[in-house]
């Protein structure tokens, strides 16, 4: 069975509602009907955020579809995942996602070369309503230059 390796799930709102500061790649704990339906491209981290408990970092909100062939054994679509990384990095970010006005967000799922699903989080500020208009006129700007470069 060849592996896919172009999975690839990106949360197109964060970067328009956060400032993204660090970014880190981490594994998730799945069952196996999840990585069926992830490697399928059925999931989605559109309104997902990254919380710790006692026992480290999970996602929660995440959906994943039920995969379309699994029997009874099949999962819950937004349970909590939990995301395996160093402990430097759990630390690191436990520290920093306590401060006032920083979360942790997913930014993208992808399939790693070895066939382990990984997501791509980051530590993040929110943006304030005019960042954000900032941020659309910069893009508008970019584009208008673009047509005229084609002109």
């Amino acid at each position: 069975m060849a592996i896919s390796a172009s999975v690839n799930i990106k949360n197109k709102q964060a970067s328009f509602e956060y400032h993204l500061l660090d970014k880190y790649v981490a594994g998730i704990a799945l069952l196996g009907t999840e990585i069926k339906s992830i490697r399928q491209g059925k999931a989605n981290i559109n309104d997902s955020f990254c919380a710790f408990f006692e026992d480290g970092l999970y996602i929660r909100n995440m959906h994943i579809a039920e995969y379309s062939f699994g029997s009874f054994y099949n999962h819950e679509a937004k349970r909590d995942r939990k995301l395996l990384l160093t402990k430097r990095e759990m630390k690191k970010l436990r520290e920093k996602g306590e401060e006032k006005g920083y979360t942790i967000v997913p930014l993208r799922i992808f399939i790693s070369e070895r066939g382990f699903a990984k997501v791509e989080i980051a530590l993040a500020q929110g943006k304030k309503d005019f960042d954000k208009r900032d941020s659309i006129k910069e893009r508008e700007t970019k584009r208008e230059l673009d047509r005229a470069m084609k002109r």
